[in-house]
C-alpha cells in the first residue's frame, strides 16, 4: 500500500510541476486536473474495492482504453511484449523459433522456422504441447506459452509433447537462441529472363537483402529482362529500408518520402543517397490489401516516378509514421508522430477506421495528384494499382476447411507417412480420394451464409406460428443447399489441392518452399510475368494509355 501511495505522490508531483511551469495554460490545467482525478480514483479503488486488484492488469486496461480512442497504430508495449515488438521491427527474437495456435484445448505447433532451436531439437509441426517447464499447458493461451518459451539465448526450456501417430508423450529440451527471420525468404527466376523476389517485412537489412538477391539473379541470368517484387501481405516496418529499396531502382537524389507532423522541427525529407543498381529494368510490384506502410511507400514512389507498374489490389492505407518512446521499466509507447507523403505529394492514409480496419473511400472522394509523366493518382485510402487484379473470395467451404484445421490435420497425417518429398519445383499432390476420405472420417461439415439465414427464418417462423405452413418450402431450400454443399467440394478441387500442396511444402521446405511453390501456381505471379513479357503493354501503362 505504501508503495502505491508513493507512486501517487510522484504523479501528483509531476502534475504540480506542470502547474508551476505553465500556470496560465488551460490545456495544462486540464492535464493536472485529470491526472489528479485518475490518481484519486485508483487510490479509492485500491483501498475499498471488494476484491484484490491486480495493478498491472488494471492499469493496462486503462491505458488500452485511452489509446483506443486514437489511431490503431499508437500502442503501449509492456515489458512482456518487447520480444514480439523486436520480431516486427528487427526480424529477430529470443526463443525457440516456432509459431503456435490453440487447437482444441492444447496449443499446437503450426510452423517451425528454418535452422531454429525447435528444428534442431526435433520438434515438428503438428506437435501438441502438454507441459512447458513443468507447467500444465492445457487450456493455456498461446500468449501465455509464448511468454514462457521466449527467453535469453543459451537458457533452456523443457516441453512435454503429444505427437500425432505416437502412443506416448515425450519430453524435449530446447536451448533458446536469437532467432533470425529472413525478410527475403526466396528469390529466383519465374521464367526465361524474368526474375522474382519476395519481401515479407521491412526489417533491418531489407534493402541490402533485396539488392543482393537482384545481383544473384543477374548472375543466374545475365540476360534478365524484368523483375517482379512481391510485397503482398507485407505490413511494412522501417521507413529507411523503404528508401533503400527504392534506391535500387531510381537515381540518387530522388525524393522518396516526406514526413510532416505537429512539431515542424521533426519534419523530414528522405532522398536516395546511393548509386542505383538498375534504373531501366522493367519492374512489376505485386501488392494486396495487406500491403501497408513501408510497402506503400515503395509501391507508391515507384508509381509516382513512373518507374514500374503496380499490380494487384488496393493497398491497406497506412500513411502514418510511428516512433517509440521509453517510458520506464522496459516498457515503451509506440505513437504516431507524423504523416508521410510520397513524391506526387499525396498521402495514402485511410481517413476512417471501423474495428481497427480502414474504411474504403470511393475514388470520387479522394484528391487527385499526378505522377511524373502526368498520370492521375489518388490520395487517401491506399495505393490503387495500375493493373487491378480481382482477388477471388474464399467460398464458405474453403474458409471452413481452414477454420476447422482440416488441411492442417490432414498434412500432419501425410507427413507421418512420408519422410521426404520432392522439391517445390516438382512436387505435386493429387491424392484427392485420400483427402475426401479423411474429411468423411472426421465427419466434416460446414454452414454457408444461406444455411444460417434459413436457420434464422425457421426460428422466426416458429415464433410467428408460420412454421407448419412454410415447412415444405423451407425443406426444399434445405435440400438444395445440401446438394450445393455436396457439389462444392468437387467444384473447388483445384483450389483445395493447391492449399494442401502449400501446407505440405511448408512442412519440408519452410517459408522458402512456400514462396517457391507460388511461382508455379500463383495466378498473380503469372499475370505479372505475362506483363513483363509484353513490353508494348508495359510502356502504355506507364504512359497512362
Amino acid at each position: 500500500m505504501k508503495r502505491w501511495l508513493f507512486a501517487f505522490l510522484i504523479l501528483a508531483g509531476i502534475a504540480s510541476s506542470y502547474a508551476f511551469i505553465r500556470p496560465d495554460s488551460d490545456k495544462y490545467f486540464e492535464i493536472i486536473k485529470n491526472l489528479e482525478i485518475f490518481t484519486n480514483l485508483y487510490k479509492e479503488l485500491n483501498a475499498g474495492y471488494v476484491d484484490e486488484l491486480d495493478p498491472a492488469r488494471t492499469m493496462r486496461t486503462g491505458i488500452d482504453a485511452m489509446l483506443q480512442a486514437l489511431d490503431p497504430y499508437t500502442n503501449y508495449i509492456s515489458e512482456s511484449d518487447i520480444e514480439g515488438y523486436r520480431t516486427l521491427t528487427e526480424g529477430r527474437y529470443n526463443g525457440i523459433g516456432a509459431q503456435v495456435k490453440k487447437i482444441g484445448d492444447l496449443v499446437t505447433i503450426t510452423q517451425i522456422y528454418e535452422n531454429s532451436p525447435a528444428l534442431k531439437a526435433g520438434l515438428k509441426t503438428g506437435d501438441r504441447i502438454l507441459e512447458v517447464d513443468g507447467q500444465d499447458a492445457r487450456n493455456r493461451s498461446t500468449e501465455d506459452l509464448n511468454n514462457i518459451m521466449q527467453g535469453f539465448p543459451g537458457t533452456q526450456v523443457k516441453m512435454r509433447i503429444n505427437r500425432p501417430g505416437e502412443n506416448k508423450p515425450f519430453t524435449l529440451t530446447l536451448t533458446r537462441e536469437e532467432v533470425d527471420l529472413p525478410n527475403v525468404p526466396y528469390f529466383g527466376m519465374v521464367d526465361d529472363h524474368i526474375g522474382y523476389i519476395v519481401l515479407t517485412t521491412f526489417t533491418q537489412q531489407a534493402g541490402n537483402n533485396i539488392a543482393k538477391a537482384y545481383k544473384d539473379l543477374r548472375v543466374q541470368d545475365p540476360l534478365i529482362q524484368g523483375l517482379i517484387l512481391d510485397l503482398r501481405d507485407n505490413g511494412g516496418g522501417l521507413l529507411n529500408e523503404a528508401v533503400n529499396i527504392c534506391n535500387i531502382f531510381v537515381d540518387r537524389g530522388e525524393l522518396v518520402v516526406s514526413t510532416k507532423g505537429k512539431i515542424p522541427e521533426w519534419d523530414r525529407s528522405y532522398k536516395t543517397t546511393q548509386h542505383p543498381l538498375n534504373t531501366e529494368i522493367p519492374l512489376v510490384i505485386l501488392v494486396n490489401n495487406h500491403s501497408a506502410s513501408a510497402s506503400e511507400i515503395v509501391c507508391g514512389t515507384i508509381q509516382d516516378l513512373d518507374r514500374g507498374v503496380v499490380m494487384g489490389q488496393l493497398t491497406y492505407g497506412k500513411g502514418l509514421v510511428q516512433n517509440t518512446k521509453e517510458i520506464g521499466y522496459n516498457a515503451r509507447l509506440k505513437l504516431t508522430t507524423a504523416k508521410y507523403y510520397i513524391p506526387s505529394g499525396r498521402c495514402i492514409q485511410a481517413i476512417n477506421y471501423k474495428d481497427g480496419e480502414p474504411v474504403h473511400i470511393p475514388d470520387d472522394q479522394r484528391a487527385k495528384f499526378k505522377t511524373r509523366s502526368g498520370r492521375p493518382v489518388l490520395d487517401g485510402g491506399g495505393v490503387k494499382p495500375d493493373v487491378v487484379l480481382e482477388k477471388p473470395k474464399d467460398p464458405a467451404l474453403i474458409h471452413a476447411l481452414l477454420e476447422q484445421d482440416m488441411i492442417f490435420d490432414y498434412t500432419t497425417e501425410f507427413c507421418l507417412k512420408h519422410d521426404s518429398i520432392a522439391g517445390p519445383e516438382t512436387f505435386r499432390f493429387d491424392d484427392w480420394a485420400g483427402f475426401t476420405a479423411f474429411l468423411q472420417d472426421r465427419k466434416f461439415t460446414y454452414e454457408t451464409a444461406s444455411d444460417k439465414a434459413i436457420g434464422a427464418l425457421k426460428e422466426k417462423a416458429k415464433e410467428e406460428g408460420l412454421d407448419a405452413s412454410l415447412k415444405a418450402q423451407i425443406t426444399a431450400i434445405e435440400n438444395n443447399l445440401g446438394q450445393y454443399r455436396d457439389q462444392s467440394l468437387g467444384q473447388h478441387k483445384e483450389a483445395i489441392l493447391s492449399l494442401i500442396e502449400q501446407e505440405i511444402i511448408g512442412r519440408y521446405y519452410f517459408n522458402r518452399g512456400r514462396k517457391q511453390l507460388g511461382l508455379r501456381n500463383d495466378p498473380e505471379i503469372v499475370a505479372a510475368n505475362q506483363l513483363l513479357k509484353d513490353p508494348e503493354r508495359y510502356r502504355k501503362i506507364l504512359k497512362g494509355k
